[in-house]
């Protein structure tokens, strides 16, 4: 992904909440009225067709990251039944949230609460994915020495760390500043294919062995409620691509054409959601962790599924880092001498992602760090600020009574689920702190 500024005017608004077109001139009009009209009509289209395709992925693989693993943990948190309703929900609920910051993109320049909050929300990803690294790593390589080509499924629990996870997120730590100091498209757009590659080959296999018999019978369809708040968070958790909506419209050459890409792409995210969870949740019941690559057999393939995801995470950490540098080091870099200006960028890059480590290890559980950055962050960014930012854009344009009470309700519902989500994830912290049930090499035997 290109240096794309966040939080400015997205070319021109296409439209707005009423489904007007703002375009602003006669002469521009007609401008595009003979480039419709043009010779190049056809291979225009191709270029269209090509950046339609181009954005989907990269809104799939902005979705795709480590809270979706998650995903089983959550259905098991609220129910077999419930967890897919809710699943279903929360997504209608997030992409419309998604498609009013669309609408309100051109009258965000000034809101330093967004940016806050982008700044947050994305370094919690980034902190999560410390420590899916450091969680899979570690189990691959203390799990080594007994790992053979015969597939046999976990089946009892015996802890055998040999060196602690923080090790491991101490031992990744300079791949990943060696990362983030690599600005070149191309060499990042190599990056970008490797992990959608890794990352989708991964799923595949993921999704084989889910759908193999046995599954878990008699599970409870309702949760309890106190884990239905740790759901909340992941479930809001789990749709990282928020931040990315913006960027994403910028680039389109055609940015009318988003909203489409928008609702196909967020709706093939949803429905794997909630296949994920559901088909995960079935497979492994009571024993599901806070990864589902955790459950995976100890054999060599499954071990390959659990490298190449943690290859496509490793890849796409740039990318999630990529919206709070863009807002940090620009800010950052102008207040010094042009002869500064690389070292600061590259040191404010390089401290950020120590920030990220170090969050990590300070809490240690992948499932509650989950769980409180989507309650904390992630539903102030999906879901209380979008119907918010609407009221506030549109109060003018006579928007209609029935909106404002839509966009009211909404905000509540987001900070109920805010609230709730952080105190239950900050309480299990608080009496599982000495604990690493989750964050532990599982050996089964």
């Amino acid at each position: 992904m290109g240096n794309v500024p966040l939080l400015r005017e997205v070319g021109k608004c296409q439209r707005n909440m009423f489904g007007r077109s703002t375009a602003s001139s006669k002469g521009s009009s007609n401008s595009r009225s003979s480039s419709s009209t043009s010779p190049k009509k056809g291979p225009r289209r191709e270029a269209d067709a090509l950046m339609f395709i181009q954005i989907f992925i990269h809104l799939l693989k902005s979705n795709i990251g480590t809270g979706f693993l998650g995903l089983p943990l959550a259905v098991k948190n609220a129910g077999l039944l419930v967890g897919p309703v809710s699943l279903l929900a929360i997504g209608a609920l997030t992409v419309h949230c998604m498609d009013i910051l669309l609408n309100c993109a051109c009258h965000l320049t000034q809101r330093y609460v967004v940016s806050f909050l982008l700044i947050v929300t994305q370094l919690g990803f980034c902190s999560v994915y410390f420590m899916f690294l450091a969680d899979n790593l570690q189990q691959i390589m203390e799990e080594a020495h007994f790992t053979s080509n015969v597939c046999q499924p976990r089946q009892s629990l015996v802890m055998t760390s040999i060196l602690d996870t923080r090790f491991y997120m101490l031992t990744i730590l300079p791949f990943l500043i060696l990362l983030v100091l690599i600005q070149n498209p191309q060499v990042l757009s190599i990056f970008s294919t490797l992990a959608t590659i890794t990352t989708l080959s991964s799923l595949a296999l993921i999704f084989e062995y889910l759908i193999q018999t046995p599954h878990h019978s008699n599970l409870p369809l309702v949760a309890n409620w106190k884990t239905f708040l740790l759901f909340f968070g992941t479930a809001i958790f789990t749709f990282e691509g928020v931040g990315m909506v913006l960027p994403l419209k910028s680039q389109m050459k055609s940015p009318q054409q988003f909203p489409a890409v928008l609702y196909l792409g967020m709706s093939f995210v949803i429905f794997l959601y909630i296949c994920l969870g559901t088909l995960g949740y079935m497979k492994f019941g009571t024993d599901t962790q806070a990864s589902i690559t955790l459950n995976l057999p100890i054999c060599w393939l499954y071990q390959s599924v659990k490298l190449m995801y943690s290859v496509g995470i490793f890849f796409t950490y740039a990318l999630q880092f990529h919206v709070p540098a863009e807002i940090i080091v620009p800010y950052v870099v102008s207040r010094v001498s042009e002869n500064w200006a690389l070292f600061v960028d590259l040191t404010v890059r390089t401290a950020l992602v120590c920030l990220t480590c170090f969050s990590a290890v300070l809490i240690p559980r992948l499932d509650l760090v989950i769980s409180l950055v989507g309650s904390v962050s992630s539903s102030a960014l999906a879901i209380i600020i979008p119907p918010l930012l609407e009221i506030a854009t549109f109060y003018s344009e006579n928007i209609s009574c029935a909106t404002i009470v839509k966009d009211i309700m909404i905000s509540i519902l987001g900070l109920l689920g805010c609230v709730l989500g952080t105190y239950q994830a900050l309480y299990e912290m608080t009496q599982q702190t000495h604990f690493y049930m989750a964050n532990s090499t599982r050996v089964h035997i």
